[in-house]
């Protein structure tokens, strides 16, 4: 398959299935969509994040060479928010590498407060601070907190994701 071609040809549900069982768990099929994702023009990056998350929930040790070339994309200026939708929705199904938690959790947080963001980057970046949380105790507070904050002014997209987290973390306090 010609991935970019693939890319191009069409942006649906079936074209994504296709594209996604193509590259499956190989590494050198997933680097070539990895490519696509990062550095073609604008239409094809955007198109190519929906496969890529999904190729790395069902895989997740292909991302690991790459995470010091797509947490960039985060802060980026001018990125689409469906390149930004994808990056943060494929972490939440990853291990992240330590050296990169800072980063992450100071990009999620910011995230859920900018009253801008896009519900769905909202509800990923929850579940990677949920995710962080185990490890990182300490942000608990802060991420009911500003669950808490943000409710009245949030989608349903939120609330569910919200909810979720906001009764593990109250079942994680008791004693």
């Amino acid at each position: 398959m010609d991935l970019l071609k693939a890319i191009e040809k069409e942006h649906s549900k079936s074209q994504c299935e296709k594209i996604v069982k193509y590259v499956g768990g190989d590494k050198d099929r997933f680097a070539e969509l990895m490519q696509l994702f990062l550095k073609g023009e604008y239409r094809v990056t955007q198109r190519a994040g929906w496969p890529l998350s999904i190729c790395v929930e069902h895989h997740p040790e292909l991302i690991t060479p790459w995470f010091k070339q797509i947490l960039p994309l985060l802060r980026k200026t001018g990125v689409h928010s469906a390149v930004i939708r994808n990056v943060v929705r494929l972490l939440q199904y990853v291990t992240i590498p330590k050296r990169f938690h800072g980063q992450v959790m100071n990009d999620c947080f910011e995230f859920v407060a900018d009253h801008n963001t896009a519900p769905a980057i909202k509800a990923f970046s929850l579940s990677i601070l949920e995710n962080l949380s185990a490890e990182y105790p300490d942000i608990k507070p802060e991420l009911k907190l500003i669950i808490e904050e943000r409710w009245p002014h949030e989608t349903a997209a939120f609330h569910s994701r919200g909810k979720k987290i906001l009764k593990k973390l109250v079942e994680s306090s008791k004693f």
